[in-house]
């Protein structure tokens, strides 16, 4: 190495070090920075104004108490984590891709993707020990192996070929796809993919797949449906033997805070009208859900579900008609 480059590299290094201890602590004087960084105070005020034109907002304050001091800028600049803060993140990253914080699922599975992308290997068994032994309880999703979901969320970003075992009826057979998009809902995390043995798009549950791994084969993106919808659909309706759909005399937002997402899809239809498509292992047990919500609503799809409401009804009148009245009798 040339001197040139040797010195570009040393400076570099304690240009770092130097925002590694604006970080830890809110205000260093002068004196003290230079003796953490064995140089003299005028190279800590050149290195400061290195930071500045990086974009880093360092305040300078004079008199007692004063000092320099990392403030807030306009955007958020890269962190500096030693270990120990870069598992605690890790970990609480984990938790927050789990569900354990409501809606910050997504967020969290991204910004973990950029942690794990530049963390040594080291940490990344320490944060797969510390992620073990967390548990939560409640509404929280059906957990999830750590290792897969990275993988997973690495071939997204990478447009990278995966592969996994997953169960189909009593097997379970390995699965070629081109990963597309992670979906969180309120109780599971699904992959959308292209299934490439079946040649069409696919949900697969991430908590059912075992031995899953990202090839180094790239592919270029297809026209992908939305991965949300899609999702949605599929865990709502598509993955049961009778599928129906309704005409709601309500607002979407009312029907919607009624029924769990996972259960249901629930689109508008104007300010007072939606339509509900749902699935069920039976028609009737479609029809008990809707109409326990408490609403005026037509059946649209299939046409047999129309006949079925007129043959529960009259069974409904028959009941009510034969009711006794029963009069009070005084006991003794």
């Amino acid at each position: 190495m040339d001197v040139a480059s040797g010195n570009e590299r040393g400076t570099t290094e304690r240009v770092l070090t130097l925002l590694g201890l604006l970080q830890q602590r809110q205000v260093w004087t002068g004196p003290e920075l230079a003796d953490r960084l064995g140089v003299t105070p005028r190279t800590v005020r050149r290195d400061v104004e290195r930071l500045r034109t990086l974009g880093y907002p360092v305040h300078a304050s004079q008199g007692v108490g004063g000092g320099y001091q990392l403030g807030a800028g306009q955007d958020l600049p890269p962190l500096l984590l030693d270990d120990q803060e870069a598992i605690a993140t890790a970990v609480s990253l984990l938790a927050g891709a789990g569900g354990a914080v409501a809606g910050a699922g997504d967020a969290a599975l991204r910004a973990l993707t950029k942690l794990d992308q530049v963390m040594p290997t080291r940490l990344r068994h320490e944060v797969r020990a510390l992620s073990g032994s967390v548990e939560s309880f409640g509404g929280g999703r059906t957990p999830v192996d750590p290792g897969v979901l990275m993988t997973l969320a690495r071939a997204c970003r990478d447009e990278a070929e995966a592969g996994f075992d997953y169960p189909s009826g009593s097997e379970v057979r390995r699965r070629r796809v081109e990963p597309y998009r992670l979906v969180a809902s309120d109780r599971r995390w699904y992959l959308l993919a292209y299934d490439l043995d079946r040649d069409d798009w696919r949900s697969f549950r991430v908590d059912r797949m075992t031995d899953a791994s990202a090839r180094t084969w790239r592919f270029s993106p297809r026209a992908a449906p939305d991965a949300a919808t899609y999702v949605q659909e599929s865990v709502a309706s598509r993955v049961y033997p009778h599928q129906a759909r309704f005409l709601v005399h309500a607002s979407a937002d009312t029907v919607r805070a009624q029924i769990p997402a996972s259960a249901a899809v629930v689109r508008r239809r104007g300010s007072e009208l939606c339509e509900v498509l749902s699935g069920a292992a039976s028609l009737d047990f479609v029809l008990m859900h809707v109409l326990l919500l408490g609403h005026d609503f037509e059946v649209i799809d299939p046409p047999e579900l129309g006949r079925r409401c007129r043959a529960l009804a009259e069974k409904l009148l028959s009941a009510g008609a034969t009711i006794s009245p029963v009069s009070d009798v005084e006991e003794s």
